[in-house]
């Protein structure tokens, strides 16, 4: 691990003093520099999980990738920082509430003087890592959030505009290994009832929202404002990859 490097990609240049300060702030900056973006599944590149294959997709060719790469790789670049991580399986919920099948994301555990939930792996989620055993409301500029036990799971859950709460996925505290994750990395990158097959998505947070492609359309967010605008060329879409997030697709 080239902390160096990597520290490099996400334009950190803080303290590495495995605290949850230094947590925090490596987590917002991972989420505002590596797009999570499944671009390898749709121009044929095989997805390899292990290190050092991530580190060079992300650090050296500053791609992102989906959940069990990014949080992959992070879970890595902490560990070689000296923070306790742990690697978990987690059950994403659909909009009916029902939750897929185990080893569908991937998530972490960092246990500090206390316990934190940690993801750069999940879209539009918290920007900022969770108390994990904290019952109460955790407020944060990119929402509210609220962790609690359902049985022998924990239930990550977000509050909507409309005060209602929206159940994101599930989770027991059982570490895994990247080979745990291969059966269902292999589902998401070739069978055609993964959403990650049925389109191109890169997303990033800003510091005040959010800016996403979703296949021929961008849609930038912030705290009061959502725009979509129509891409109408493969040109356009190059363009806006290299400008917006950085990347440069060979």
């Amino acid at each position: 691990m080239n902390i160096e490097s990597y520290l490099k990609r996400i334009n950190y240049d803080g303290p590495l003093t495995p605290t949850a300060e230094t947590l925090r702030d490596l987590q917002v900056a991972h989420l505002r520099n590596v797009p999570f973006e499944n671009l390898s599944i749709h121009c044929g590149e095989p997805i390899v999980l292990n290190d050092d294959a991530l580190f060079t997709k992300i650090v050296e060719k500053r791609r992102g990738g989906f959940c069990y790469e990014v949080n992959g790789l992070f879970a890595a670049l902490l560990r070689a920082l000296g923070f306790d991580v742990a690697m978990l399986s987690a059950e994403v919920a659909n909009p009916a509430g029902e939750f897929s099948q185990e080893f569908d994301h991937m998530t972490l555990m960092v246990t500090l003087d206390q316990r934190w939930l940690v993801d750069v792996g999940f879209g539009e989620s918290f920007v900022e890592p969770l108390l994990l055993d904290e019952r109460g409301e955790q407020v944060q500029a990119s929402g509210i959030f609220q962790i609690l036990e359902a049985g022998e799971h924990f239930l990550l859950k977000r509050r909507t505009e409309g005060g209602d709460w929206k159940p994101l996925y599930r989770f027991k505290l059982q570490p895994y290994e990247y080979a745990d994750y291969e059966e269902m990395c292999r589902y998401h990158q070739t069978s055609p009832d993964s959403h990650f097959t049925k389109a191109r998505i890169c997303s990033l947070a800003t510091r005040d929202g959010r800016i996403t492609l979703s296949d021929m359309r961008l849609i930038t967010t912030d705290q009061e404002n959502r725009r979509e605008q129509l891409l109408e060329t493969q040109d356009d879409y190059d363009r806006i990859l290299r400008q917006q997030f950085g990347i440069v697709m060979k």
